[in-house]
């Protein structure tokens, strides 16, 4: 009787887990040098950039929900159609960087440098920005996101 239990038990653990299985597992990729490394298209969801130097990287349609890349140099990154949602760029350097059409909510940005950052059709809704670096991007700010169907100005807060 036991052997049977523990069996349904197996079962039903797998069955429970089994759908989490295949999906990507978080990596870390702390102080590594990944400059012009390719993670477009990706699933990233969970991973860490801490520091690390991804100059030119690209991004592009990558799912990196709820990624670290504190500290990270992204400068001249492409983040084009990608979804950075909850994501961790604090005090990253992000000059020149490509967010064309990318979903950021809820991302927190505060100490991130974004000079001369590419954005039309962004999502900024909830992104925790200083409010010099938010008047600046208001300055560029347009478009609308082709995913959520918001304004990159009114995600900003510009008007």
């Amino acid at each position: 009787m036991g052997g049977r239990l523990l069996g349904c038990l197996l079962s039903m653990l797998l069955l429970w887990f089994g759908p989490f299985t295949s999906q990507a597992v978080a990596e870390t990729y702390d102080k590594v040098l990944l400059e012009g490394a390719d993670f477009s298209g990706k699933v990233l969801q969970g991973s860490q950039f801490n520091k690390s130097d991804l100059r030119n990287a690209l991004f592009v349609g990558a799912d990196a929900r709820g990624v670290s890349f504190f500290g990270a140099n992204m400068t001249g990154a492409s983040f084009r159609n990608a979804n950075l949602s909850f994501s961790i760029m604090d005090t990253a350097r992000l000059n020149d960087a490509d967010f064309s059409n990318a979903i950021l909510v809820g991302a927190f940005l505060y100490g991130a440098s974004l000079d001369r950052v590419k954005l039309d059709g962004a999502d900024f809704t909830d992104v925790d920005l200083r409010p010099s670096v938010r008047r600046r991007l208001c300055n560029t700010a347009q478009g609308e996101n082709s995913v959520t169907g918001r304004k990159t100005r009114a995600t900003l807060l510009c008007d």
